[in-house]
C-alpha cells in the first residue's frame, strides 16, 4: 500500500477546502493509498512561499510519503516555473504527483508531459486575465471613468461642528452614512492640521 499526502489550497479565508478534501480522500480510498498527511494553505497561488507547501516539501525530503495527491495542478502553483520546480523536486525524491481534476499522475512519461502542458496553459490563462483587466482599466481611464472605489463625499465642516456640539461618533457616522472609523480619521486629521508646527 502506497503512502500518500494530500495538499489543498484555497485562495482566501472566505473559501473552504472541504470539497477538495472530500474528493481527495475518496480518490485515495479508490486507489488503495494510505493517507499519512494532509497539508492546507489559505493563500494566493502566486506566492511561492507557503507554510503548508513548505511543510509538505520538508516531509517529502524525509520520505514520509510516496505519492502527492492534489485537487488540481494549479493548486500547487500558477507559475509554470514554480510548478516545474516542485514537480522536479518530487521526481528526484521518487514521489508521484497525482491531480484529481485532470486525472493525471506522473507515474509514467505521458503523465509528466501532460502535467507540464497543463501548467503552461494555467499560467497563460492567468496572464490573459491580468491583461484583460489592465486593458479594461486603461480604457476606463481614457474614457474619463474612475477606477476603483469612488472617494467619499463628506461635509468635513459639519462633522467637526457636530462633534464640537457633543454628538457621539456613532451619531455622526449614522447622519453622514459613513463608518465610525471614517469619522475618527476625519477628527484626527483635523486635530493634526490645527496643531501648531513644532
Amino acid at each position: 500500500m502506497k503512502t500518500v499526502a494530500l495538499y489543498l489550497r484555497v485562495s482566501s479565508v472566505d473559501q473552504h477546502s472541504e470539497t477538495q478534501l472530500y474528493d481527495l480522500r475518496a480518490m485515495a480510498r479508490q486507489r488503495g493509498f494510505q493517507i499519512v498527511a494532509e497539508y492546507t494553505d489559505r493563500i494566493s497561488g502566486t506566492k511561492a512561499r507557503r507554510p503548508g507547501l513548505d511543510d509538505l516539501l520538508r516531509d517529502a525530503h524525509r520520505g514520509r510519503f510516496q505519492v502527492l495527491l492534489v485537487w488540481a495542478s494549479d493548486r500547487i502553483a500558477r507559475s509554470v516555473r514554480h510548478f516545474l520546480e516542485v514537480l522536479d523536486e518530487l521526481n528526484h525524491l521518487n514521489i508521484e504527483f497525482v491531480s484529481f481534476r485532470e486525472n493525471l499522475d506522473t507515474g509514467g512519461p505521458l503523465g509528466r508531459a501532460v502535467v507540464i502542458i497543463i501548467g503552461a496553459i494555467a499560467e497563460l490563462e492567468r496572464n490573459l486575465i491580468i491583461e484583460r483587466v489592465r486593458a479594461g482599466m486603461r480604457r476606463a481611464r481614457l474614457e474619463g471613468r474612475h477606477n476603483g472605489r469612488r472617494p467619499l463625499d463628506i461635509d468635513r465642516v459639519a462633522v467637526l461642528q457636530e462633534r464640537a456640539r457633543g454628538q457621539s461618533l456613532s451619531e455622526i457616522a449614522e447622519t453622514h452614512r459613513i463608518s465610525r472609523a471614517t469619522v475618527s480619521r476625519l477628527l484626527k486629521q483635523a486635530k493634526e492640521t490645527a496643531a501648531p508646527p513644532k
